[in-house]
């Protein structure tokens, strides 16, 4: 466990790097974007962008509506956005839900449909060359095989493979006309570091993450495939207590994780958050 004095300095490093990140994507590419899930990195990554241009976000903020999300998040995101003055676009895949697309035609083929497509779309519309995505290395494993400065091909599919070096905060930012970024600035931090930072920045959570009747969200997305965990912790102090103690995955509640032992990696290499 960490010390006080020991965390508040691993914080701000984790900050500093992060504030750097976005001021280089801002610098280097043409038109940027940021992905907001509603959920508590997305939140947090909110957060540090709005610290990195001094309390506004220079760039449009892109939700994808499945129209399946828990009603609080849509609440969360109505007046966070009116409160902080953000460009708020939010996209949706008309076509695929006319269709009857739901979770019961798979899990995994309902977010390739409704999320991946659904932002493969609305980056096409942006005509954005970046978008900031709020992941960490350790929440799942194929993420951790990501980079800061992560690199798609024109139709958004990301090759797992082939992955720039990245050393000593030097990233590569040129890339071959028609490749689209997607920029980490969380990558590095870890779910501990995040409620660390929501307990000392204060920042807004949604109230699904605290716990009610004994039941609280861990990891937030689409109802149908998002479970409660078993838990008591009702502010941020007892969440940090709690996960200092788990030994339980943060997807754990995550149904389309567990469709295939693949299914969260096939997700990805085709465009998924």
């Amino acid at each position: 466990m960490l010390g006080l004095c020991d965390a508040m300095n691993h914080l701000d490093a984790l900050e500093n790097e992060s504030v750097y990140i976005f001021r280089e994507a801002f610098n280097r590419l043409d038109k940027i974007a940021m992905l907001w899930s509603i959920g508590k990195d997305s939140n947090v990554m909110l957060w540090l962008a709005r610290k990195a241009f001094f309390g506004h976000v220079p760039f449009p903020v892109l939700h994808v509506d499945t129209s399946y999300k828990i009603p609080e998040m849509i609440e969360f995101r109505d007046r966070m956005a009116k409160e902080w003055n953000l460009n708020l676009v939010v996209g949706q895949n008309r076509q695929a839900l006319a269709a009857g697309m739901s979770p019961d035609q798979g899990r995994v083929n309902c977010c390739s449909a409704l999320k991946t497509e659904g932002l493969k779309d609305l980056v096409a519309q942006g005509g954005y060359t970046g978008i900031f995505a709020g992941i960490r290395r350790d929440e799942e494993g194929t993420r951790a095989k990501e980079r800061v400065f992560s690199p798609r091909n024109e139709s958004a599919e990301w090759d797992f493979k082939d992955q720039p070096p990245e050393f000593w905060n030097q990233y590569k930012t040129d890339f071959a006309p028609g490749t689209h970024l997607r920029i980490h600035p969380l990558l590095a931090w870890t779910e501990l570091d995040v409620w660390r930072y929501i307990q000392r920045e204060n920042i807004p959570m949604v109230s699904l993450y605290y716990a009610k009747n004994g039941k609280r969200y861990r990891s937030l997305g689409c109802a149908p495939c998002t479970g409660s965990i078993d838990s008591q912790a009702a502010n941020v102090a007892e969440i940090i207590a709690e996960l200092e103690s788990t030994n339980t995955s943060e997807r754990a509640g995550r149904a389309q994780d567990k469709e295939s032992e693949d299914a969260f990696e096939r997700l990805r290499a085709q465009g998924y958050m």
